[in-house]
């Protein structure tokens, strides 16, 4: 069993609250728009795993460290880390395509702001937005999400809000 930390939207602000909740995370995951490199640095001083994708206002050294997606298994879960990807009945162009192609399990993106946790019945996974971690955008409350995986599993799934 793996406990997993998700953020977004973070746009180069850190709260010593992220690593509050996430301190006893196997892995962090971060959707996009991190800002500075920094927060990803904090992150990996948290969690032994850091996994993390750039964002469309991302730049320099979080481009030079982190690609605009990630496929990868964690506990027999497929898992697709980007920024920007829409949701069910919403993706983006070629999205829908995408996560059927490669079987994916998790979807995980962030972007809007806005917090969402669905399922795709259709394509039989979850789609997974955190909302904004940062003060960047007009959110109302920023948040977090952690959640255990295990043995093909999810679980445990909890929303944190940090407020405004």
């Amino acid at each position: 069993m793996k406990t997993i930390g998700i953020l977004s939207d973070t746009h180069s602000c850190w709260d010593d609250r992220y690593a509050v909740h996430f301190k006893d995370c196997d892995e962090i995951w971060h959707a996009g728009d991190v800002g500075d490199i920094d927060i990803i640095r904090r992150l990996e001083d948290t969690a032994p795993v850091v996994r993390a994708v750039r964002g469309n206002i991302d730049h320099g050294d979080v481009c030079r460290r982190c690609r605009e997606s990630e496929i990868f298994e964690v506990e027999g879960l497929r898992v697709w880390l980007t920024h920007i990807a829409g949701y069910p009945g919403k993706y983006a162009p070629g999205v829908k395509n995408f996560l059927s192609a490669n079987r994916i399990d998790i979807m995980v993106c962030g972007h809007s702001h806005i917090l969402k946790v669905m399922p795709d019945r259709q394509l039989s996974l979850l789609h997974i937005n955190p909302g904004a971690a940062g003060y960047h955008g007009w959110q109302k409350v920023r948040t977090l999400i952690r959640l255990s995986v295990d043995n093909g599993s999810i679980g445990g799934l909890e929303v944190i809000e940090l407020g405004k």
